[in-house]
């Protein structure tokens, strides 16, 4: 979940303001398995220590407009691939292939355009 902290309420009318602070999502951790699948109802961002090859499905609850990051750290075996459901759009069509080197970290941000259609963008080989 996300926290906002609330600076100031302006007295409530048709056109009240509300002036926060800076907002903070939590990291939410996935199990590594062979089939993945995020709940973005309960998160934008996730993290996960792969021990098995995984395919991320096409989460669940996507809102359009929605953005995130998702860090995917190969465990202390590394050669962990990944795959990903349909909705996932790669730049270039094609899906990175992650880092395997044990212990190093990839990260994919990304940008919900509708419920079946889900940018994507990897930046690789934080170790």
């Amino acid at each position: 979940m996300s926290t906002v902290k609330v600076d100031t309420i302006e007295p409530r009318t048709a056109s009240s303001t509300i002036t926060i602070g800076a907002a903070a999502n939590n990291l939410t951790t996935l199990t590594s398995a062979a089939s993945i699948t995020m709940d973005l109802n309960n998160n934008n961002n996730f993290k996960v220590t792969l021990a098995h090859n995984a395919t991320f499905n096409n989460p669940s609850n996507p809102t359009a407009g929605q953005t995130g990051s998702i860090f995917i750290t190969q465990d202390g075996t590394g050669s962990r691939t990944a795959s990903w459901g349909t909705s996932w759009d790669f730049i270039g069509g094609t899906a990175p292939t992650l880092t395997t080197t044990a212990a190093a970290t990839d990260r994919i941000d990304y940008i919900v355009l509708d419920s079946t259609n889900i940018q994507a963008v990897a930046t690789l080989n934080y170790s």
